[in-house]
């Protein structure tokens, strides 16, 4: 076998009967996350006065998480389940493509979200001109296609390097994991490493924070309705955005240093951090804290019955 061709995922090895345990929380959890967020993109789709930029980037978030944690999950449980813990180079890379665009496609759209609700405070009636369907479309294409674009060429970046390894210290294939591995030249796979995290997260993280630094400057001089309503709308956006931040913070962090400085469990649990609680969490909190999703949610769960 060609070194290189494959990856060993060095993390399955040997946890015994407990990875059965692990099997069924995972397929707990994976349900959970798929049920959550397609209940909150039924109840946006299916309620025409849902159809607003507020609600459908909160449709936006639900579909990332489904398509993130489809790349992590069904591998996941299938390591498992299996004696055997190999994966090609190419579907690994492929697995690194689809959860770092969906980590990346989640902070860009956070930042909309947030740019929404700031245009909504700041310019209530110039709000409809702004925030048109048009303007939306062409936003959340951008959202999309930039991040996958940019996560894509650091793919292929990847693909090129040559590797003097093929063990993973990961349960899922994580791009810089890999360039670590490689025994070539990674100047240029750093440099647009960086690249791609600044534009993708540390910069749309940065407007988020301005944006709400003005939306508290904006609520302090109106009234205490106001400030009410903006509160209303902003607090589960401030819960989400917290959340994810911690999570990608512990994430680039992690794998930056070495695996060994912490121990095993407490390093795959905040790693995996990213990939498991914003997906659940998003629906959660947005179906209980909007009444009007939680209204059609309830009307869908009774259909069903």
């Amino acid at each position: 076998m060609e070194n290189g061709t494959y990856f060993y995922m060095m993390l399955f090895e040997n946890i015994g009967y407990i990875r059965f345990a692990f099997f069924g929380l995972g397929f707990i959890l994976y349900c959970a996350i798929v049920c959550f967020n397609a209940l909150i993109i039924l109840a946006i789709f299916l309620e025409r006065t849902l159809h607003q930029p507020m609600y459908i980037l909160i449709s936006c978030l639900s579909v990332n998480s489904v398509f993130g944690t489809a790349a992590f999950f069904p591998r996941l449980l299938t390591d498992l389940i299996s004696d055997t813990h190999l994966v090609s180079r190419a579907a690994c890379i492929l697995q690194a493509f689809v959860i770092f665009s969906y980590a990346s496609n989640e902070s860009i759209i956070l930042m909309l979200m947030a740019f929404d609700r700031y245009v909504a405070i700041s310019k209530p009636l110039q709000y409809n001109n702004i925030m048109t369907p048009r303007i939306l479309s062409v936003l959340i294409s951008i959202s999309c296609i930039y991040p996958m674009l940019c996560v894509g060429i650091g793919g292929i970046l990847s693909a090129r390097l040559t590797m003097c390894g093929n063990k993973l210290w990961k349960v899922y294939c994580h791009n810089f994991e890999i360039v670590k591995l490689s025994c070539a030249n990674t100047i240029v796979n750093n440099v647009f490493g960086f690249f791609i995290l600044t534009t993708t997260v540390i910069m749309p993280l940065s407007f988020i924070l301005y944006s709400y630094v003005k939306i508290l400057i904006i609520c302090r001089k109106s009234s205490l309705d106001f400030r009410r309503k903006a509160y209303q709308t902003c607090i589960p956006h401030i819960v989400i955005l917290l959340n994810f931040s911690v999570a990608i913070f512990c994430e680039v962090t992690l794998s930056r240093i070495a695996t060994l400085e912490l121990p095993i469990g407490l390093s795959v649990i905040l790693s995996l951090e990213f990939l498991i609680v914003p997906p659940i969490l998003d629906p959660l909190v947005y179906g209980l804290n909007f009444p009007k999703i939680r209204k059609k949610i309830i009307w869908i769960m009774k259909a069903c019955k």
